[in-house]
């Protein structure tokens, strides 16, 4: 039986920002509400930055509104924080306004384990930069649950952490440090331990990608209210991730993914050291340049 979970990201509800249209967020959930009907899934995952942050009194209204606005949704829905749900305010503060606890979490459903990986998302400010850090005891949460899990997982965090590049992306080319966090290599190394197929699915970088990494496929999903890809006009990005033996992810919007994959709990080879430290890789170097 396969498990259909349908997806929003970056919802930014609030003043137009850059090229967040924050300015339709809500009229376009009252789209993904109808899309979520017509879908029926059997869970809703909000994967953060419901808000364009403001100061902290306006960013509880708008949180509150974006709440509002998940109420039209007939299926459960899990919420994840993104960063701009924490640049002024708590968890508990989002925890109260949504109705629900925010701390990881796995749902089993139809033969999968939905793990809510529900990592610090606060960047921290110093300077001119800032910078995610990623406690140690989410890294933990996270490798006991991979090296326990019994059944294939869907990994849904924030926060990406397949370290794809960013070329090309409008916030993110040339500051790479805020698309992922610093112990990324870490994560994924802890996601490897899986003795079953693992899928990860984040939002933040406002753009849909697809990154297979030591066997497990990263997706990325677009931004509901994101218009850098889409000439200025909102995406209107909202998702829907079928889990069996084959995973279909299709995002509709202005900029449409449809991609189907099998997935499986196989590892590949471990890269190579540099060529130099390769005695045959090496030997052939120097006979070349002799």
């Amino acid at each position: 039986m396969s498990v259909r979970i349908a997806l929003v990201a970056d919802i930014h509800h609030g003043a137009p920002s850059l090229t967040k249209r924050g300015d339709c967020a809500l009229d376009l959930m009252a789209d993904f509400a109808r899309f979520s009907k017509d879908a029926r899934p059997d869970l809703v995952i909000d994967l953060g930055d419901r808000i364009s942050d403001i100061a902290r009194d306006r960013d509880l209204e708008l949180e509150a509104e974006v709440a509002e606005a998940f109420r039209a949704l007939e299926a459960p829905i899990c919420h994840i924080n993104g960063n701009h749900d924490r640049d002024h305010l708590a968890v508990e503060d989002n925890e109260r306004i949504l109705g629900q606890a925010l701390g990881h979490h796995t749902i089993d459903i139809g033969g999968w384990r939905i793990v809510l990986w529900r990592a610090d998302t606060l960047i921290r400010r110093g300077g001119n930069h800032g910078s995610f850090h990623l406690p140690e005891a989410d890294l933990l949460w996270l490798s006991r649950t991979v090296r326990n899990a019994d059944r294939p997982m869907l990994i849904a965090s924030h926060v990406p952490v397949s370290g794809h590049s960013q070329v090309g992306n409008y916030y993110f080319e040339n500051n790479p440090a805020v698309s992922t966090y610093p112990q990324a290599d870490r994560a994924r190394a802890m996601i490897a331990q899986a003795r079953h197929p693992v899928v990860c699915v984040s939002g933040h970088v406002h753009w849909n990608t697809i990154t297979p990494v030591d066997g497990t496929v990263h997706l990325t999903q677009q931004s509901l209210t994101e218009s850098f890809t889409t000439d200025g006009e909102p995406a209107g990005a909202m998702g829907l991730i079928e889990l069996g033996d084959t995973v279909t992810w299709r995002v509709e919007g202005r900029d449409p993914v449809n991609f189907s994959f099998r997935p499986a709990a196989t590892r590949w080879t471990p890269p190579v050291p540099p060529f130099h430290k390769i005695a045959e890789v090496a030997a052939r170097m120097e006979g070349e340049t002799a």
